[in-house]
């Protein structure tokens, strides 16, 4: 169900108008961005429950872990793409930011709290200790005083060490987006309350209070105990980029955005990783020094997912932050990476109408790969065909709309279903197979003396015109008609007609003879003398056919000596009703022009 739930976020994004103002789309953009994450998250959770389900195997387990991993890191890129290219804030100024963004993935601190906290006694074990680290270099300041109130020696703070710490956290400075004092003004608050904590620990405030000293030299932004006592912490929660959050919190907190790649390199060098980057440690780099190009081609060829860079790299195009960047084959970098994606849907044929929303968005290719897909999918029933076939019409795509149409034609045809066949024909406007059904129905009719669907017959209107026998049907169906209502003249003119017009095949020529008889025997003359006379060419037209070599080597060998006895019979009796109707004509027109004379 995965890729069904961002579809939607998807084809909402492409609403969004280049032309709308930035104050009206960017609140836009970063609802999109948000609902990404959201399906990351949730990804991560549903692949997590799965590798630690007992009912699956090793392997397949393994493979889940494997994708979960994927996916944590891929939650980590996005978190840090919307901060850096989605939601920037006004002055570039982004630790706040940068703090959530270390806060929401790196989560051991709230795990290590939750174990001391479910204790039935607390105690200060390095998990106690580290919990309270990991909230202080995280900027959780109010979470590190809520733990720390609960050593016991907290509640007997003979030298005042404990409450001497507690107010240097509870007095530090944050400088929000919605804060009303100026830039200014919070740079030198914090100045004076950094130089306040520089004073404690040169006062010696600390001596004897090892964890409190280390909190203190965290909090005045000493890097040889953010790598030597709290190092391990650092590397635990994610190493050089959470140094670089922590560093910037306690030395640099008013850092913009554009800034960012210079405390990446010197946290990267602190670390040692500067020559041994993971594809991890190299995307967040390129992104932290807005080097889109190669953070998503690096991401690429390194997370095997294409759904992640399709979608953001089509959030950074809406934000204005991807330009139209032409690859040798034509195609933009965001319409690339939307087909490899609509590429991986394609062999789930489930997932046909996902494909098509995304390749509906690219403009250059998307058409030509969706008429190819389109031509690929498996329409096992009915339903699923409609769908399709809607979704060619929305599109104008009539070559594959006729295409669908034909096949539902041919399998309703070899069901048994003439008329469903004749339907999906008439939607086909395929010539050939409509005179294929047409001879079917004539076929029908000379063997069971009438016709089925009569409805859909009698209601043909401009689609008989499709071929020269399925108007012949259309017409034949039209005599009987007119038969059936008593209009025997008209039903009489129109079956001439339609034997003077030779559309229909030669063999059911005797059957439209058969037809006149009914009305050779009338009291009423309904075929003139110069009508009997082409009735009667036509009678001899089809003696001459029966003699024929075509007629002998291709129709004769499937009659049965029945059946031509029966003809013979036929054509005996047309013979003579004709030669009676001749002379009923004769004298009918002879006492007409007595009495006009």
């Amino acid at each position: 169900h995965a890729p069904f739930l961002c579809t939607d976020v998807f084809v909402s994004l492409q609403k969004q108008s280049p032309e709308d103002k930035d104050a009206s789309r960017k609140p836009q953009l970063i609802k999109c961005s948000r609902h990404y994450r959201a399906f990351i998250a949730e990804c991560v959770q549903d692949l997590r429950k799965a590798s630690l389900d007992p009912n699956v195997d090793q392997t397949e387990a393994r493979e889940y872990g494997d994708q979960c991993e994927i996916f944590q890191t891929i939650g980590l890129i996005w978190s840090l793409c919307e901060i850096l290219f989605v939601e920037t804030l006004p002055g570039g100024i982004v630790l706040q930011q940068l703090l959530d963004w270390v806060k929401l993935h790196f989560t051991e601190g709230d795990v290590k709290a939750r174990n001391v906290l479910m204790a039935e006694e607390i105690e200060t074990t390095e998990e106690y200790w580290s919990a309270i680290y990991i909230y202080i270099l995280q900027g959780r300041l109010t979470e590190a005083r809520h733990i720390l109130s609960l050593d016991p020696k907290f509640q007997h703070d003979t030298h005042g060490a404990y409450g001497r710490i507690d107010e240097l956290m509870r007095r530090m400075p944050v400088f929000g987006t919605l804060s009303r004092q100026s830039l200014a003004e919070f740079d030198l608050k914090w100045r004076h309350w950094q130089d306040t904590c520089r004073q404690c620990l040169e006062d010696q405030s600390f001596v004897s209070y090892p964890r409190l000293e280390v909190i203190c030299k965290i909090l005045c932004g000493d890097q040889s105990v953010l790598l030597q006592e709290v190092g391990d912490l650092i590397q635990e929660l994610g190493g050089w980029y959470h140094l670089m959050v922590t560093r910037l919190l306690y030395t640099n907190p008013t850092v913009k955005a554009m800034d960012l790649h210079y405390h990446a390199k010197a946290s990267m060098d602190a670390c040692g990783v500067s020559g041994r980057m993971t594809s991890l440690d190299s995307i967040l780099d390129k992104a932290l020094e807005f080097d889109i190009y190669q953070m998503i081609k690096i991401s690429s060829a390194t997370l095997s997912n294409w759904w992640f860079v399709a979608h953001l790299s089509d959030l950074l195009h809406h934000c204005g932050q991807l330009d139209s960047h032409q690859l040798n084959f034509g195609s933009d970098l965001r319409e690339f990476l939307l087909l490899e994606y609509s590429s991986t849907l394609m062999s789930h044929t489930s997932f046909w109408q996902v494909v098509a929303d995304y390749l509906d968005h690219c403009p250059q290719f998307g058409r030509h790969y969706l008429e190819l897909f389109i031509e690929r999918i498996p329409l096992k029933t009915e339903r699923k065909a409609l769908k399709v076939l809607k979704a060619c019409e929305d599109r104008d795509m009539k070559e594959q709309a006729q295409s669908i149409c034909k096949v539902l034609g041919m399998r309703c045809y070899r069901q048994g279903r003439l008329g469903s066949a004749l339907t999906w024909c008439l939607r086909s406007h395929d010539p050939t197979f409509a005179t294929y059904l047409a001879d079917k129905f004539l076929t029908e009719y000379s063997l069971k003396g009438g016709f089925t669907n009569i409805d859909l017959l009698d209601n043909l209107g401009a689609g008989m015109l499709l071929s020269d026998r399925l108007t012949f049907l259309g017409k034949y169906r039209e005599f009987h008609r007119l038969y059936e209502q008593g209009d025997f003249s008209d039903a009489g003119a129109l079956l001439l007609s339609l034997l003077r017009a030779r559309l229909a095949p030669k063999q059911f020529w005797l059957t439209l003879l058969t037809d006149a008889l009914p009305l050779l025997e009338l009291d009423e003359v309904v075929f003139s003398s110069k009508q009997t006379y082409e009735l009667l060419r036509c009678h001899e037209e089809l003696e001459r056919w029966f003699k024929s070599e075509e007629y002998k080597t291709r129709i004769l060998p499937k009659k049965s000596k029945g059946q031509l006895e029966l003809e013979k019979e036929k054509l005996e009796l047309l013979q003579l009703g004709l030669s009676r109707n001749i002379a009923q004509a004769l004298l009918k027109e002879g006492c007409g022009s007595l009495q006009g004379s």
